[in-house]
């Protein structure tokens, strides 16, 4: 099993060294942050802070994909030079040791204030509201491949947290479950999970026993020819994360913006909908694309 767990992250992480990243334009620079809380599973904490900020800025966390880094989201993403624009904190948390894939998949990643991967980006969050002075009204989260596994996993387990999240190339929260720290869920990865609305929304109000506040916000992205995570996950998700929100699973908005390209909304047809899906035909595990990283703060609010 662990073999073939190590296959399937070594091949997820060769597609997204093709991603068509752009190269930030920074005027700051990334740091890296020691002791930052709670942190049982030894991850690494680097920050990236505008020269120019509001006094009580939002906070954006950005996470990698398998094999990834955080500095290698800071290096080959948009979000550095974006945030250099629109002025707000960039968090990108990074794994340490030999399994380079979040933990998605266990008992401790699952619930809110675990004791996991989740447990130490929360602290890293905390963190920059408690030493920056960040908003805690403010908090977005975003991620790649098994980064957008862990976006998932983080609205669920703190709703309470995060007031939106983006995730390109995920799969919904639980569906990676195996019981075991990073483990590899092969029937979710390829597509052979399916379960109703209901059920995937009480796996997710299960992460968080009593939560009755606001939930997030969540935008989706995959292609139909994801050989990395099957695209029948972004169905999976969609179906999830309406039910969590309380609107139906048929959009009330759908376009073309361009020809491979279709967008859904659920719940209102603004740019700021409960739920926005978006599939890309033909793709394969290779997103974002160049200019999706500002589309993805113009749905969570970081961006006009």
């Amino acid at each position: 099993m662990r073999k073939a767990a190590t296959a399937a992250a070594v091949a997820l992480s060769v597609i997204a060294g093709s991603l068509a990243f752009a190269s930030p334009a920074s005027a700051a620079t990334l740091t890296r942050v020691d002791n930052f809380g709670y942190n049982p599973t030894n991850l690494q904490m680097y920050e990236y802070v505008p020269a120019k900020l509001p006094r009580h800025p939002a906070v954006l966390v950005v996470a990698h994909w398998c094999t990834g880094s955080g500095p290698d989201m800071y290096n080959y993403t948009e979000f550095a030079s974006l945030a250099d624009q629109y002025g707000f904190i960039v968090v990108y948390p990074s794994i340490t040791g030999d399994i380079k894939c979040w933990d998605v998949a266990s008992d401790a990643a699952l619930k809110h204030d675990g004791s996991s991967d989740p447990a130490g980006v929360m602290s890293m969050v905390r963190w920059e509201i408690a030493n920056r002075g960040a908003n805690q009204h403010q908090v977005y989260m975003t991620g790649i491949s098994s980064g957008a596994m862990l976006t998932n996993v983080m609205l669920a387990d703190y709703p309470d947290v995060f007031k939106a999240g983006s995730a390109f190339m995920g799969v919904p929260y639980h569906c990676f479950y195996t019981g075991t720290f990073r483990g590899w869920n092969s029937d979710c990865s390829t597509g052979n999970i399916t379960k109703t609305p209901q059920e995937w929304g009480d796996l997710v109000r299960s992460a968080y026993p009593g939560y009755t506040g606001p939930r997030p916000r969540i935008q989706l992205w995959h292609g139909t020819e994801d050989s990395g995570l099957n695209h029948h996950n972004l169905g999976e998700e969609i179906k999830q994360w309406t039910n969590v929100l309380g609107v139906s699973q048929t959009p009330v908005f759908t376009d073309q913006p361009q020809s491979i390209w279709t967008r859904t909304r659920y719940g209102n047809a603004s740019t700021q909908p409960p739920v926005e899906a978006n599939s890309f035909q033909g793709y394969g595990h290779e997103l974002p694309k160049p200019g999706m990283a500002l589309l993805a703060l113009k749905f969570m609010g970081l961006a006009p």
